[in-house]
């Protein structure tokens, strides 16, 4: 897979082969717009995926996760990340993306700078990529107590 992009926001263009970058690209398109629907149509259906970070938690299942998505995208907080500092490898059927990701979380009285270490890993199944697994966590315990409080409240 030929790799040119630095970072991924969801506003670069496609390759349109709907391989992991394009799926990748679908991701953060759909994260950052809080778009429940685009981001079911990135994720594996069923209760094969998995999702572990700070804010979800451990979660199974795409029930599951798209509960937590939706809990956030319905909160306070606004958050928006563009993933960067990334390598880029897999086979036939599976493919790694590790790096990290940067943004705002954003309030109606506070915007506070986010940074985080994510791994997505994606397969190939029917012949269509979708996300398997997503692991985030944070280097900044200082960043991350704030970023709970806006999510949380």
């Amino acid at each position: 897979m030929k790799t040119q992009l630095s970072e991924i926001e969801g506003v670069e263009l496609k390759s349109g082969d709907g391989g992991p970058l394009d799926v990748l690209i679908d991701f953060y398109r759909a994260f950052n717009a809080g778009d429940l629907r685009g981001l079911e149509s990135v994720w594996l259906a069923g209760e094969a995926p998995s999702m572990d970070n700070p804010i979800g938690g451990i979660r199974r299942g795409w029930i599951a996760i798209e509960e937590g998505y939706s809990k956030l995208f319905s909160g306070p907080a606004k958050v928006h990340v563009t993933f960067h500092d990334f390598t880029s490898q897999g086979g036939p059927d599976w493919h790694l993306f590790v790096g990290r990701e940067r943004g705002k979380c954003v309030t109606a009285d506070k915007e506070l700078e986010i940074a985080f270490r994510t791994t997505r890993w994606l397969v190939r199944l029917d012949g269509s990529w979708r996300q398997l697994h997503h692991h985030g966590s944070v280097e900044d315990a200082d960043m991350l107590r704030d970023y709970q409080r806006l999510i949380f409240g």
